[in-house]
């Protein structure tokens, strides 16, 4: 059951389940349009994560937009780099830049590229896209958070293909032994990359005993639960003397059918036809969640 949690002064209530899908749904729908037909986008991860990237940004992460480098800030660290759109998308809802910017992703001169780049997005908290350190850099933040007294939290997204890097698991066995409980690690289960299933290229199975092995405390949900994935979050800061794992099922390209569960969707360019229908798909997806 999602806690109610009671909003600090001069902080707003967190949206409902209800609206937090319709957001999602919206959310999409801005990923979509901001990559556009005749270029190369990563559509795949980029949809697979939309309701976890909305559920951090919207339900809860702590920021505060107007003054991005807040001491007492959460941090996020997307370790998966290549689907950012949908973390543009979220902090330009947020207010971080403008919504404007998102036309320009991946055009020269804009400051939203084709991975996280801290000196051009304001927000972002480190560049990522070379896959394997994003949980590196969210344990040095937590041990950082240890050292100084603070009590901010730590999430990091990565995709399950990342986890076929050796990193991520020394990563893994240091959170575990230094009890860095105020790391959360959320990741993508998809089952795609770009080459085809996971399980083919390198069987990551069994992936929650593997992460429990390095003592942490796993959480499996769907991640296109919305509800599940706020509980997930909440129960992930609830639970001491232990960092988190929150493994999400999810659907490659999810929102666009004609893109889903395909490895090609991973990084793809869709024609001007194709554009269309995705929109009116998502477009319809959306009026009946607002008309429900």
């Amino acid at each position: 059951m999602i806690s109610e949690v009671t909003p600090a002064p001069g902080e707003t209530a967190r949206p409902r389940v209800k609206d937090l899908i319709r957001m999602a749904a919206e959310v999409r729908l801005q990923i979509v349009r901001s990559m556009g037909p005749g270029k190369f986008h990563h559509f795949g991860g980029s949809l697979s994560e939309t309701d976890l990237m909305v559920a951090l940004y919207h339900y809860k992460l702590r920021l505060r937009p107007e003054d991005p480098t807040w001491p007492d800030r959460d941090r996020f660290i997307l370790s998966k780099g290549h689907s950012v759109p949908a973390q543009d998308v979220c902090m330009a809802r947020l207010g971080f830049f403008p919504l404007d910017d998102l036309g320009g992703l991946k055009t020269l001169g804009s400051p939203l590229q084709g991975h996280p780049d801290m000196r051009k997005t304001r927000g972002l908290e480190a560049n990522t896209g070379s896959l394997g350190m994003g949980l590196s850099v969210s344990n040095g933040l937590a041990l950082a958070a240890r050292a100084r007294g603070l009590d901010y939290r730590v999430f990091v997204m990565m995709g399950d293909g990342e986890l076929m890097e050796g990193q991520v698991w020394e990563a893994a066995m240091t959170a575990g032994h230094y009890r860095l409980d105020h790391v959360t690690a959320i990741i993508d289960r998809n089952g795609l990359l770009t080459s085809g299933r996971t399980e083919d290229r390198k069987g990551l199975e069994p992936l929650a005993d593997k992460w429990r092995a390095f003592r942490w405390n796993v959480l499996e949900i769907d991640g296109h639960d919305m509800a599940a994935i706020c509980d997930a979050l909440d129960t992930a800061t609830g639970t001491p003397g232990k960092p988190t794992v929150i493994i999400a099922s999810t659907v490659k390209a999810r929102g666009v059918p004609f893109l889903e569960n395909q490895a090609s969707s991973h990084n793809a360019m869709i024609t001007p036809e194709q554009y269309e229908e995705a929109v009116r798909i998502l477009q319809a997806n959306l009026t009946a969640l607002e008309n429900s």
